[in-house]
């Protein structure tokens, strides 16, 4: 799966140019324009990594970076992004805990290198798979919904984890069963399956009535949409 990279950058030309070479090499890529765009792009995408701009409109890189360190502790890697190209200033971007720091001008090319030698050090800690604000973290057997953390059960995660590695896919019951009961699916009945996703969607579904995430495929049985 694609490592997620955020770029934080209010210069459109820059942010664009960034996006192309990033996607190039191998990264899916989101992006915002102010501190305050960013928050919302992060809490939707959970990324592994943030190129970000210390100078932004409406809320400051400074500030958005403690944000995400408040909300998301110490698993995504930042590279910060500056012009000010002073000893003193790259010191204090790297004390405030980014994992690099990158002066401008500097070229796509340059860039990228980095991104590819930060996540080489630290994608490890980056184990997650995020579709819609939703975002599980296998290894930390935790569950993120924007920001807010959400309990589920052994089995409910196992099968959150499972639709998530193979969204758009629809999984019959059989599969379910064998996935959650490997060793007793001949026991287990299909309404076990449907009272598993009844839970795990009044968890995770702003309304059960009408399902966006887990969707029930008349007759064959259940898919995870990424809209």
């Amino acid at each position: 799966m694609k490592q997620t990279v955020l770029v934080v950058e209010d210069d459109s030309m820059i942010r664009r140019l960034i996006r192309i070479n990033l996607e190039n090499n191998g990264y899916d890529v989101v992006e915002a324009g102010d501190g305050e765009e960013a928050k919302s792009v992060f809490l939707h995408h959970h990324p592994c990594l943030v190129v970000l701009d210390l100078m932004l409109p409406k809320v400051s890189g400074e500030i958005f970076f403690k944000w995400v360190r408040e909300n998301d502790g110490n698993e995504v890697s930042f590279i910060m992004v500056s012009a000010k190209a002073r000893v003193h200033d790259k010191i204090e971007g790297l004390k405030m805990g980014a994992d690099d720091y990158i002066t401008k001008p500097f070229e796509p090319d340059e860039l990228a290198a980095h991104v590819e030698a930060v996540l080489r050090r630290t994608g490890q800690f980056c184990q997650k798979i995020a579709h819609g604000g939703l975002c599980i973290k296998p290894r930390r057997g935790e569950v993120q919904l924007y920001n807010t953390t959400i309990r589920l059960t052994k089995h409910e995660f196992n099968l959150l984890y499972f639709f998530m590695q193979y969204p758009d896919i629809i999984h019959d019951r059989e599969t379910l069963i064998e996935h959650l009961y490997p060793h007793a699916e001949d026991t287990v009945l299909d309404r076990t399956i449907d009272a598993h996703i009844k839970k795990l969607r009044e968890k995770i579904e702003e309304d059960t009535s009408s399902p966006k995430r887990i969707q029930t495929v008349r007759g064959m049985g259940y898919k995870f949409v990424v809209s």
